[in-house]
């Protein structure tokens, strides 16, 4: 704001008029407040007439781009107290019925009960008061049950009950375990893996066992690997000498039978 305080009555009228000869360059409210009541300090309005009045009233409107209304405020709070000052803001709090230890004391019950309903809740803390004579119940009580949910937000409830829920498994829809049931038809073959074993610090092969559950047809390969590019194929070799139409795979649950590139080969 650059003297745009101390303009005459007829520098203000022309400045209204024109609107090009002032800018005002406000960095903050506290700025335009201190503004505000040093221009109305220097223009003596107090003791201007009500037309010069409203017309230092136009001027501050347009420079600050506070409305009118707002501007009236500041007006009479400089009239009231000789001063415009930003009034501190005071949010209104109620007053705090539950203690911290009522809200402990819900924390414990519900650890007790593990979480019961609201309705179910607000009954026990009936009964430990009323019923059994615990005073420590007595607020809790008189309890609601929304504001009950409300404790339960509570930062305080959270900090004493802290409960833990274990990560469940998500489940792979790849096959169905289940044992055979071939009912005398052949087709249904349990396979296993097992590793030879390593000689001489030389890795053993892997040794792939296929036998049919009804006519005990066995067929085994050997891979040097169990990785996909070296089991597929020999996987694929051993199928295709079974004589009979292959209606069931069964295997343990390792992994290099139970993953979608084997399931893509048995369909």
């Amino acid at each position: 704001m650059q003297r745009a305080e101390t303009l005459t009555i007829e520098q203000i009228e022309r400045f209204l008029a024109a609107s090009e000869e002032v800018r005002l360059q406000a960095l903050d409210r506290e700025e335009i407040y201190s503004w505000v009541e040093g221009t109305l300090r220097a223009q003596q309005y107090e003791k201007q007439t009500k037309a010069v009045r409203g017309l230092l009233l136009r001027y501050l409107v347009k420079m600050t781009g506070l409305s009118c209304a707002q501007m009236d405020r500041l007006v009479r709070r400089f009239r009231e107290h000789g001063q415009v000052k930003e009034s501190g803001y005071r949010r209104h709090r109620f007053s705090q019925r539950y203690t911290r230890a009522d809200i402990e004391l819900l924390a414990t019950v519900d650890e007790a009960h593990e979480t019961l309903s609201g309705p179910a809740t607000r009954r026990i803390l009936e009964r430990e008061y009323h019923e059994f004579g615990q005073a420590d119940y007595e607020r809790l009580a008189s309890l609601s049950v929304a504001h009950l949910y409300n404790l339960r937000k509570h930062r305080r409830y959270r900090e004493r009950r802290v409960s833990y829920v274990k990560t469940r498994p998500a489940p792979v829809a790849i096959g169905e375990r289940r044992r055979p049931d071939p009912q005398g038809q052949p087709g249904y073959l349990r396979v296993d893996t097992v590793h030879q074993g390593d000689l001489d610090g030389a890795k053993g092969v892997y040794h792939i066992n296929a036998v049919d559950e009804v006519t005990q047809w066995q067929v085994m390969g050997c891979t040097a690997q169990i990785g996909e590019a070296w089991l597929l194929p020999v996987l694929e070799a051993i199928l295709e000498q079974f004589p009979f139409r292959i209606r069931g795979f069964h295997s343990d649950n390792g992994s290099e039978f139970v993953n979608h590139t084997v399931a893509r080969l048995l369909t």
